[in-house]
């Protein structure tokens, strides 16, 4: 006899065999219990969940001749006909395949017969959102007023295809993902079942790969004892089956990673590759793993979100303890975009290897998280180096020679207000709206270079800012905003350019404003020996 796939052989066969759906088992068997049962089902939810396994047992259940407790005997002629596929009354279709008008008119001629034996006649139609509009259109009247020996059971992973008067038509019950406890417990029964021994880490793992599937979860088990058959399943021959990584490879790298050694990282890659790892298993596991590490950062109690062993919990513990949650961030960050990269990506080696660097070196980025990691490893190496005293000072302001300037370049710098609200120009108007906004994202800000105090001068470049300049409303809405974001009462100057103030006004420049607050000076001074 040929050999039966675990996850067939060992289909639930009544509702107590149904693992991981307790709130949907229980509405059922109540249902069938108190004869209230429903015309038209809608099961939804991710693959290997258990919907069209709980759609057998329901057609099972409404015809089977001694029910106990709601649930199908499994003894009777009706039972085992539908468990073997004999049976006339209970039809499965393919809506991937027939999903036609023609297949929905076909059913809708069959419903006028009478089944033959047993008192329902059950259509089971998987992935029903496949169904063409024109099929569903014929589906409809059929479905909601079917003849009473009738019932439809629609399975799909996409309920969102499905239209909305074939929904309200149906009895909606969603499937949720299986836990990995329940999963792993379901694995282990089915060991002991098939003699085969296994690490109950190894079976974990296996549970932890389905990613709440059951069915993934069996097919990865059987393609495992299948490696290793007649030995035991341990932890390590499951990650070489699944070509996974162990997580104390994850704690090496990560420790490369935070002290920036670009090579090291790199030879834990190349040992992966050489020992058959999967870049794309890889890279999602390394993610996982990142997430494990920023929920022990940030919650009180990680023992209760992080699903790993002690011995690993305080693992992560201990390696996360001088980590900043800016920098956790960032490197899951980076790893879920190389993760859809690697997609499409024929040199995944290469994108693995460029986001690791990215990793290592967070001067390679200039958003807000690389900023803050360069800090933190500036701070390390500062507390590193005890010998040198380092001085973090501004720089005596010296005017540059004459030959770097720039003509354009005015004599002394704006005020430091004018120049912060430069920066900010954009963020500011934006909160203006019409035809005002229009033109102030076109002016120029500027200032007057023969006085010192701080006024705002709005150079617009069109005549249509005429009105604008008359109307002191303007001028009061765009203080208003200036004080909101700076916190200083401004005053602002409206002109139309090519008037004579021109001579006496220049452009803000925000490079100081960017020196004094981000790029300021370092200064390194020897500290003098005794």
């Amino acid at each position: 006899m040929s050999y039966t796939a675990l996850y067939r052989k060992f289909r639930p066969d009544n509702f107590q065999d149904v693992k991981g759906q307790d709130h949907i088992v229980k509405t059922l068997t109540n249902q069938i219990k108190a004869k209230r049962l429903g015309h038209a089902y809608l099961f939804c939810g991710t693959r290997g969940t258990g919907k069209t396994s709980v759609a057998k047992i329901l057609a099972k259940a409404v015809n089977c001749e001694h029910p106990i407790d709601g649930s199908p005997c499994c003894e009777c002629k009706m039972c085992k006909a539908i468990q073997n596929g004999t049976s006339m009354n209970v039809i499965e279709i393919d809506a991937a395949s027939n999903n036609g008008v023609d297949n929905i008119r076909e059913i809708r001629e069959e419903v006028a017969y009478r089944p033959a034996e047993g008192n329902y006649k059950v259509y089971i139609i998987d992935e029903v959102h496949m169904l063409s509009v024109g099929a569903f259109n014929a589906l409809l009247k059929t479905l909601e007023e079917p003849p009473a020996y009738v019932m439809f059971i629609l399975a799909t992973t996409e309920v969102h295809k499905i239209p909305i008067t074939i929904l309200s038509r149906c009895q909606r019950y969603d499937f949720h993902r299986i836990t990995i406890d329940t999963i792993a417990g379901r694995l282990s029964d089915l060991l002991r079942a098939e003699g085969v021994e296994a690490e109950d880490r190894a079976v974990r793992y296996v549970a932890k790969a389905g990613d709440g599937s059951m069915r993934d979860a069996l097919s990865l088990l059987d393609q495992c004892i299948a490696f290793y058959l007649g030995e035991k399943l341990t932890y390590d021959k499951v990650l070489k089956v699944l070509g996974a990584v162990d997580g104390e490879v994850f704690g090496r790298l990560f420790e490369r990673i935070l002290s920036g050694d670009v090579t090291g990282t790199i030879h834990i890659l190349e040992e992966l590759i050489i020992g058959g790892r999967e870049l794309g298993q890889f890279v999602g596991d390394f993610t996982w793993y990142m997430r494990n590490l920023l929920l022990v950062k940030t919650s009180e109690k990680p023992e209760e979100v992080v699903d790993v062993s002690s011995e690993n919990l305080q693992a992560l513990k201990e390696q996360v303890a001088a980590v900043q949650i800016e920098t956790l961030m960032r490197y899951i960050r980076i790893l879920s975009e190389l993760s859809n990269q690697l997609r499409y990506s024929v040199q995944k080696r290469v994108q693995v290897e460029i986001a690791l660097i990215k990793l290592c070196r967070p001067q390679m980025e200039t958003d807000l998280g690389s900023v803050l990691e360069r800090i933190r490893i500036l701070e390390e190496k500062l507390e590193n180096n005890p010998v040198r005293e380092v001085v973090v000072r501004e720089k005596a302001s010296a005017p540059e020679p004459a030959q770097t300037q720039k003509e354009t370049k005015p004599s002394k710098a704006a005020p430091g207000d004018l120049q912060r609200i430069a920066a900010d120009w954009k963020r500011i108007v934006g909160e203006t709206g019409g035809l005002f906004k229009n033109q102030l994202l076109q002016a120029q800000p500027k200032f007057n270079t023969q006085t010192e105090e701080p006024v705002l001068y709005v150079e617009f470049q069109g005549f249509l800012a005429k009105s604008f300049l008359d109307n002191p409303d303007y001028k009061e809405e765009l203080q208003a905003l200036i004080t909101k974001h700076t916190g200083k009462v401004i005053p602002v100057e409206f002109l139309i350019a090519d008037q004579d103030q021109k001579s006496v006004l220049s452009d803000i420049t925000v490079d100081q404003a960017i020196r004094e607050n981000i790029h300021m000076d370092v200064v390194v001074e020897e500290k003098p020996e005794e």
